[in-house]
């Protein structure tokens, strides 16, 4: 199968730190694939490395079979690379339609004007276009930017914890549209701690553990591995005999 990225021995340390410290992968296009592990195992930092917020200080970066290592973002957004952030980044003082416009890539007022009202009825932001962003409630910001990010029409979109303080209803809607996406040829890759819903929404996952990339596998693998389960919840002798005595992998579970 064709493959949208492709990740060669990235490496970043920060104050003598190996943050990301060597993986390699490769992302199939038209699937959805998610990013695991620990706290500050390194998940965030590999997406800035791609999206040329920070420059590695080695390895490379391939989007579309094109090498964009330490491009400049804009630069790697015009290639067809979109992304959304940890902590929201709409603009506050900007309305719900101008945030989607603004953004717009070259082509007719008309088709953009179209492509923003289709978006914002999926999540149910339509009516609420002429509301600023910092009038948005959080859940609302987070549903904004992501069909912000749509607007670019992408081939490759990067998700960093969609689903991080989400309501059950919203994150069904971002649900629905991922999915959709994914029927429409987008290729996804997500990074969430919300590990029902990451286990049932990627094909595969990738699991990282202090900078290092630990397991690669369907997501009936991934909770079954040991190095995985070690990286979150310790060595087998400092886990309790209750949580080893449980019939399902913790990771079949929220939380992580």
């Amino acid at each position: 199968m064709a493959e949208a990225l492709r990740v060669e021995g990235l490496r970043k340390s920060f104050g003598g730190v190996a943050a990301v410290n060597g993986p390699s992968f490769a992302i199939e296009a038209g699937r959805i694939t998610g990013l695991i592990g620990p706290n500050g195992s390194g998940k965030t930092t590999v997406f800035n490395l791609i999206t040329g917020v920070l420059a590695p200080d080695s390895g490379r970066v391939r989007l579309d079979g094109r090498d964009v290592t330490r491009w400049a973002p804009h630069r790697v957004t015009r290639c067809g690379l979109a992304r959304t952030f940890q902590i929201s980044r709409v603009f506050g003082k900007m309305t719900v339609w101008e945030n989607m416009m603004v953004v717009a890539r070259g082509g007719s007022q008309r088709a953009a004007s179209a492509l923003a009202v289709d978006l914002l009825e999926r999540v149910n932001l339509y009516e609420a276009r002429d509301k600023l962003g910092a009038e948005l409630s959080y859940g609302q910001q987070r549903l904004l930017e992501f069909v912000r990010a749509l607007m670019l029409e992408p081939i490759l979109l990067l998700l960093d914890e969609p689903f991080a303080g989400v309501n059950p209803t919203m994150a069904q809607t971002m649900l629905a549209l991922i999915r959709g996406l994914q029927d429409e040829g987008t290729t996804i890759f997500v990074i969430d701690h919300a590990m029902t819903i990451i286990m049932g929404l990627c094909d595969r996952l990738l699991v990282m553990d202090m900078g290092e990339l630990i397991a690669d596998a369907p997501p009936t693998e991934i909770q079954r591995d040991e190095r995985v389960l070690e990286a979150y919840f310790g060595r087998p002798e400092s886990v309790s005999p209750y949580r080893r005595s449980r019939p399902s992998p913790p990771l079949a579970t929220e939380g992580g």
